[in-house]
């Protein structure tokens, strides 16, 4: 009896064993295989399939020595801040090459004796301070305060997981309780924590009319909720949001509203630096309609050259430098069928650079390219996505838009732009566009 449950349990175990052996195959190398040759029987190239490792061997080489020295004072930033895009485009066709992908914040400002020593505190802080409150009471309802530690740990987190995403990828190696694993997960569950608690206050003040429908996790709430009733009036199951995805949504609000538009407002700054004529022709609009007064809604939907170089800012050095999509399901682009599992890449960066779209002078700065609006700024008015298009565009577009028309008129108001000769031109990108070595401007009070 001991011997047939003894060879049972051995037989079991070989058959556990083959399957985990076939499902890692088919994960690893199977499935891989035949998406890649299905791509390939539509025309589509790309690098050979490597197991776990993929491309990041060569695309770590890659930025690795672009990042290694800085740029000369121009606007051909394509090949160091994506090189390995790049490369695959140049060598595999332009709009033909789809394939599977499995700040440091020390911008400074330096400041001559004209302009005291609060100058950073008053001007650059003060900006980035308010994108955050901004996005912290529209979003949430809440302050800068309640939101800054969640601002504060989203910054480490994101750190931690680009570490993680370029080193050699080793299934289940996450679940390794190794010190800066640890870390990522505690930073995770404190963020969660955080936001839960908001998204509590926030459902029990609506419950007993404590607090308005007037934020937009009040009105996802709210909008969830009578979905949820509707469904189960019919009788359905419903489809609602769990609160684990409104976290996951609140997530992304605090982190793509406040980086991207403090890197924006760093670049807008820094160009305007070199280019000090444009400098110069912005100033003197912000003052014509507003003189030295603080802006107001009025003024700031009349500054058109100031429209036209924050346009071109974002064209040049857009904040997101690729939009990413993951297709669940099998999806029709044009005449090209997508398999459910391929990541796919669209290179905001390198699509804003095309001089086939933007002509010969795509490398340059020239606000001008959109005096008659951004429809008309290229060959294709759908080649200027900074954020995103169609149903997907950020809803944040025009809240950013306002908050840099704001903070660079009051800037123009009251200093002047120089660039310090210690600044060393390197765009490089940790999940945003960012100057590798920091911002530094001399600002001379006016």
């Amino acid at each position: 009896m001991e011997i047939y449950v003894l060879n049972l349990l051995a037989i079991s175990s070989l058959f556990v064993l083959l399957y985990r052996v076939a499902k890692a195959s088919y994960t690893i190398w199977l499935r891989p295989k035949w998406l890649e040759r299905n791509l390939k029987q539509q025309g589509i190239r790309g690098t050979p399939y490597k197991p776990l490792v993929g491309d990041m061997k060569e695309f770590v080489r890659l930025i690795t020595e672009a990042w290694s020295k800085p740029l000369s004072l121009t606007h051909q930033i394509v090949p160091r801040v994506d090189p390995f895009t790049l490369t695959t485009v140049r060598k595999y066709g332009n709009g033909t090459s789809i394939y599977i992908q499995l700040w440091q914040d020390d911008r400074t400002m330096e400041e001559d004796g004209q302009c005291g020593r609060n100058l950073r505190s008053r001007y650059v802080d003060r900006t980035s301070r308010t994108s955050a409150d901004v996005i912290s009471r529209v979003a949430f309802g809440s302050s800068y305060e309640e939101g800054k530690k969640i601002f504060e740990l989203q910054k480490e987190l994101i750190k931690l997981t680009l570490e993680a995403m370029q080193n050699l990828y080793i299934p289940g190696f996450r679940f390794v309780p190794t010190r800066k694993n640890r870390r990522r997960k505690k930073l995770d569950k404190e963020i969660t924590s955080l936001l839960r608690k908001i998204i509590e206050n926030k459902t029990n003040s609506m419950k007993t009319g404590q607090s308005k429908v007037d934020d937009l996790l009040g009105l996802l709430l709210q909008s969830n909720n009578q979905n949820n009733l509707s469904e189960h009036a019919r009788g359905n199951k419903s489809d609602g949001m769990t609160v684990e995805e409104v976290i996951e949504e609140c997530k992304q609000f605090y982190l793509a509203g406040q980086e991207t538009t403090s890197t924006w407002l760093t670049w807008i700054m820094i160009i305007l630096a070199i280019h000090t004529e444009w400098q110069e022709k912005a100033r003197q609009e912000v003052l014509e309609l507003c003189g030295k007064k603080q802006p107001n809604f009025e003024a700031i939907s009349h500054l058109k050259i100031v429209t036209m170089i924050l346009n071109e800012v974002l064209r040049l050095y857009p904040p997101v430098i690729a939009l990413y999509q993951h297709a669940y399901k099998e999806t029709k682009v044009g005449h090209i069928t997508i398999p459910a599992g391929v990541d796919l890449n669209l290179p905001t960066l390198l699509i804003h650079h095309d001089q086939e779209l933007w002509g010969d002078d795509a490398e340059e700065f020239k606000p001008d390219r959109f005096s008659e609006g951004v429809a008309k700024a290229c060959k294709d008015q759908l080649a200027f996505f900074p954020f995103g298009w169609g149903p997907r565009t950020c809803i944040g577009q025009s809240l950013a838009m306002l908050e840099a028309k704001f903070a660079l008129a009051m800037i123009l108001q009251h200093f002047s732009l120089e660039l310090s000769p210690s600044y060393a031109h390197a765009p490089y990108t940790v999940m945003t566009l960012q100057p590798q070595h920091g911002a530094q401007i001399i600002l001379h009070q006016l």
